[in-house]
């Protein structure tokens, strides 16, 4: 259920997929330099129109993006309208979709994980606060703040169409500037060293059980739908991450599972035409029979039940 963009095809969508364009958008002698950078102005490039067909889309790159129109970030498990001037830190661990509103200004820089290698920028891009944080990396600035951002990325702007032979070590310097940045807006909570390491893996497991949905059509199905089946993929035992979700979430891991596939099942009855059975048999059931079973548990009311509910609301 994962679908990647690389650095060339992220370059190619702004570039309205003209070849010639995007040689324009690709600085010149970046082949030189270990990764990918580049930096936009949002001014002028195509913006999207409409939902992507699939939503959160993992990304092979790291994007730091500041917005300063009306828009929209929708992330897996929350919705976040951006109405001032707005710092967000997109990673191939924490996807989101984003849905201008109007006219749209601000800039953008957009670079692989080798661009700031440890060998080049002293730092483990995972291991940063910015990157683990369970929270999405979305945060409002101040004016003070605003300003200053936005001199780092004029200051970007300026040095990558230089001849200065060291201009891609500024821009890291750059980049980490803005990565520090975030971190300072960060709660202090989640930087506390002694929470980290759950914080982590209770990360990395939402972000697992995120990426089995949402459901495009009935012939897809959920991959992973036991808590034994999560843990083996993040290499802990299942005693392990149940300690460690009981103590984060205050849910164990089957009811986190339990949960995210009640929500999605009740989305695929309340806006789709699939049929009960199809709804189940996506959902990893085994049978209709189970899968309603389960949904009356859940949410007291039969499948059909819920969906009629929803279709005598819709008309009132």
């Amino acid at each position: 259920m994962t679908n990647t963009t690389s650095f060339e095809e992220v370059c190619l969508r702004l570039s309205s997929g003209l070849s010639s364009d995007l040689s324009a958008l690709l600085p010149g002698d970046i082949q030189q330099e270990v990764g990918h950078f580049n930096v936009f102005n949002l001014t002028g490039l195509p913006q999207p129109r409409e939902k992507p067909t699939v939503p959160f889309a993992c990304r092979a790159f790291y994007k730091i993006s500041f917005l300063t129109g009306h828009s929209i970030a929708e992330f897996p498990d929350r919705t976040i309208e951006i109405v001032k001037p707005t710092l967000i830190f997109s990673t191939p661990r924490f996807p989101f979709s984003w849905l201008p509103v109007g006219t749209q200004t601000g800039q953008f820089c957009v670079f692989s994980a080798e661009f700031l290698h440890p060998t080049k920028s002293g730092v483990i891009l995972d291991e940063l606060p910015i990157f683990k944080s369970p929270e999405p990396p979305v945060f409002a600035v101040s004016e003070s703040e605003a300003s200053r951002v936005q001199g780092i990325f004029d200051n970007m702007v300026a040095e990558i169409g230089s001849n200065y032979a060291y201009k891609y070590d500024l821009m890291r310097a750059y980049t980490l500037e803005l990565i520090h940045l975030g971190q300072k807006l960060q709660s202090t909570t989640l930087l506390h060293p002694n929470h980290s390491a759950f914080a982590r893996t209770t990360s990395l497991f939402i972000e697992l059980l995120e990426q089995q949905f949402p459901l495009e059509n009935p012939q897809q199905k959920i991959a992973l739908r036991t808590a034994k089946q999560y843990a083996d993929h993040l290499a802990v035992h299942v005693n392990h991450l149940n300690k460690v979700l009981k103590e984060t979430t205050g849910l164990t891991t089957t009811e986190l599972i339990a949960g995210r596939i009640v929500q999605e099942a009740k989305t695929l009855l309340r806006h789709t035409d699939w049929t009960i059975a199809e709804i189940a048999d996506s959902l990893g059931f085994s049978d209709f029979a189970h899968f309603a079973k389960f949904f009356k548990t859940e949410t007291s009311l039969s499948p059909g039940a819920f969906r009629r509910q929803t279709e005598s609301s819709n008309y009132t």
